[in-house]
């Protein structure tokens, strides 16, 4: 049994929900979102929440149940609110400033890295170290957020790089005469 799929959605206020066969359709004052579900999923609207139940017992209404109910959150909270990343720079002469739509990157390389943002995300840079990615989608949030941090990844033994800004990095000692 899915612990996670037996929990109701609750619709907070100023957030509509609208379902049409598989595909449910959340309204809020920060963006409209829509999902559509697998057959193997049964979707309801009632009292001011959403419920979502396997059609079967099969593996996969099962791996879908917990999966949907998560998604259809994202999609309630991101109506309501934006998600958010920060993301911290560390190394000597590293780092980052906005030019327009395009984040430009200093990470030691021989050439500055140019990062397009993608529609529907918007980072800022508060100071040369430091980033906020945000946007109502919790999925592509995330993978901008990945997305530069892969261009220089904190090492181990100086901490360098691009990290998340609660991220541990397990420090190594280094070489010993």
């Amino acid at each position: 049994m899915s612990r996670i799929g037996k929990q109701p959605v609750a619709l907070p206020d100023g957030v509509t929900a609208t379902l049409s066969g598989q595909t449910i359709e959340v309204k809020g004052p920060k963006a409209t979102k829509s999902f559509t579900a697998t057959d193997d999923i049964t979707i309801t609207i009632a009292d001011g929440q959403i419920s979502v139940t396997p059609r079967g017992k099969s593996k996969r209404a099962r791996q879908q149940w917990g999966m949907t109910r998560t998604v259809i959150a994202n999609l309630v909270h991101g109506a309501k609110d934006v998600f958010k990343k920060e993301l911290e720079i560390r190394g000597v002469g590293y780092r980052a400033q906005m030019a327009g739509n395009v984040l430009k990157l200093n990470l030691g390389y021989s050439h500055d890295v140019d990062f397009p943002i993608p529609e529907g995300v918007t980072v800022t840079a508060l100071k040369q170290t430091e980033l906020v990615v945000e946007g109502t989608d919790k999925q592509l949030v995330g993978q901008v957020a990945a997305n530069i941090r892969d261009w220089r990844r904190p090492e181990p033994y100086k901490g360098k790089g691009v990290r998340y800004k609660d991220e541990y990095i397990f420090q190594k000692e280094g070489k010993k005469k």
